[in-house]
């Protein structure tokens, strides 16, 4: 009986928004669910991505069964071509999620290698002692499932990403039935989106986007250009059934956008009218009332489309007095300022601007607010419960909303941060030991390009300090300095540092003349010297540590 224990091991997404990744461990059996990514912090610098630390289930690779994917976004999906590039693991998920996926196996060229398994919802897999049935539950992007994981000791369910909208636009519903099923035959343990825990009410439903739509195209004179995240297909299918009925045709911009709508076309779950399609290289030569355009690049991303086309820099698009431009999508935190700048850049080229809440809002969210987190408790009822996907705010939110409800007791309720474990056995439910998690840093998206965190602290440090650079040229010959050494600084001061530089030129001009010639036909000690006397006098005179690197040249 002792060996039968459940661990709860969060290797991301607890206590951080993104990066969510979620393990089960039964025995010598584990599963994972999710491997997402997160942009980076704005300390980060030059990092491209950020993805969890696998190596709790790199040192477990033997016993990962395996990932289980409950939806597409980036936060859940964006790690998974690094942890398969470690664990070549078979993956489930839906065909979209899947299809999302696949794209992303293909830039790493690790296509060929990998084991993609389509699921649908209400089907079910086993993997090893975990019976996994997957639920349809609705959210910002289609095919969004939750999962019910049959374990020895009872029913975990984890709800992915959620809100619980009674009018979806493709009529998928929510799923309630199956919880409410699973919480009359008893759940052991719930871990539930925390994310909009804070707002109150409902969510609205994605149909509530449709009369603001339905004004902007039927006031909006010129162009009508529409930026939303590419994975919102309800919203696209919306623009396009709107523009086919108000007479606009309909040219999509941006790598993602284009890549999104083809696979969800393919996969019959964007219907694009007849005839409502036109080549982005057409779009100037259109009368512009009969305009719209799905752009990508809400978040005011340097290269994106929007922001291309808010600078005239777009091959095809190019902004005009009286086009509109909406913003269908929310304000990441962390974007507000490359945002707000690109919207200045827009109203500068006298376009309107629609963006924020209003009502009929222009944009919902895809997760649950109070009151249908308050349902999902209430109709699964389980013994333990866990908040998942938020800060440590939104966890310890959700968990005095659960204790408030009397849906578990108050020592049933964990709020775990990534890295810390729940176990649960025969005897109940404690925290088990931490584990090794952490986040790995990636340049340019590519496996190999991993960031030491020794090259984020020399980033920050020549951001805050700069650099000096001190060029001497040594006569091969006779092993002196031949005039007076060059220094050359980036920002550090700026001009000729009123004096500065001139007076730390003649700081190695004297460390150069005091060493002996043994001392300066060797290179390496040279440098250390002009290093440490250059360092030394440069914190004296500016309390600053410039990052320092001397060169010699043989003349």
């Amino acid at each position: 009986m002792a060996d039968r224990k459940l661990q709860i091991i969060p290797i991301g997404g607890l206590g951080e928004f993104g990066m969510n990744s979620m393990a089960i461990r039964y025995g010598d059996d584990i599963i994972v669910i999710d491997a997402g990514m997160m942009f980076p912090d704005v300390e980060l610098l030059g990092v491209d991505i950020v993805t969890p630390d696998f190596s709790y289930l790199e040192q477990n690779a033997s016993l990962v069964r395996g990932l289980i994917l409950t939806h597409g976004h980036e936060d859940h999906i964006g790690g998974v071509p690094f942890l398969l590039s470690q664990l070549n693991l078979p993956v489930y998920g839906s065909e979209f999620t899947l299809a999302l996926v696949e794209r992303r196996l293909e830039e790493h060229e690790m296509l060929d290698a990998a084991k993609l398994h389509p699921v649908k919802a209400g089907g079910r897999i086993k993997l090893g002692p975990f019976e996994v049935e997957f639920i349809r539950v609705t959210h910002s992007i289609v095919s969004s499932l939750a999962v019910a994981i049959t374990t020895p000791l009872g029913v975990i369910i984890h709800t992915g990403d959620f809100k619980v909208d009674p009018t979806p636009t493709d009529n998928e519903l929510f799923d309630l039935h199956t919880f409410a099923d699973y919480g009359k035959r008893g759940v052991l343990l719930l871990m539930s989106d925390s994310t909009n825990v804070d707002r109150p009410g409902y969510t609205e439903s994605e149909r509530a986007v449709r009369p603001r739509f339905e004004e902007l195209f039927t006031r909006s004179e010129k162009r009508l250009i529409i930026s939303s995240f590419s994975s919102s297909i309800h919203r696209l299918q919306q623009i396009l059934d709107l523009a086919d009925e108000y007479g606009r045709k309909v040219a999509f911009l941006g790598r993602s956008m284009l890549n999104v709508t083809e696979i969800a076309h393919n996969l019959g779950l964007l219907s694009i009218p007849d005839s409502v399609l036109l080549r982005p290289q057409d779009i100037m030569q259109m009368p512009p009332e009969k305009v719209a355009v799905v752009v990508s690049g809400t978040q005011g991303e340097p290269m994106s489309a929007l922001s291309r086309v808010a600078v005239d820099n777009h091959k095809h698009l190019y902004l005009k007095k009286g086009d509109t431009v909406v913003l269908s999508s929310r304000i990441i935190p962390g974007n507000e300022k490359a945002i707000y700048r690109m919207m200045n850049h827009i109203a500068r080229r006298g376009a309107e601007i629609v963006y924020g809440s209003m009502n009929p809002p222009v944009h919902v969210s895809g997760h649950a607010s109070e009151e249908e987190l308050k349902l999902v408790l209430n109709l699964v009822r389980p013994k333990y419960f866990i908040p998942i996907h938020g800060e440590y705010l939104q966890l310890s939110r959700h968990a005095k909303l659960a204790q408030h409800l009397r849906s578990v007791g108050l020592e049933d309720t964990f709020v775990l941060e990534t890295g810390e474990t729940l176990e649960i056995d025969d005897l109940g439910a404690r925290r088990g030991e931490k584990v090794t998690v952490g986040r790995i840093c990636i340049d340019s998206g590519s496996l190999d390009d991993v960031v030491e965190d020794i090259i984020i602290r020399d980033r920050r440090h020549l951001s805050e300090d700069g650099f000096v650079l001190p060029i001497i040229a040594i006569n091969k010959h006779t092993g002196r300095s031949e005039g007076l050494p060059e220094i050359v600084s980036r920002g550090f001061v700026s001009g000729d540092g009123s004096g500065l530089l001139s007076e730390a030129r003649a700081v190695v001009a004297k460390t150069l003349e005091t060493s002996t010639a043994e001392e300066r036909s060797d290179w390496g000690v040279m440098q250390e010297k002009i290093r440490q006397d250059l360092k030394r006098y440069l914190n004296k005179q500016t309390q600053r540590r410039p990052l320092i690197m001397p060169v010699i040249l043989e003349v």
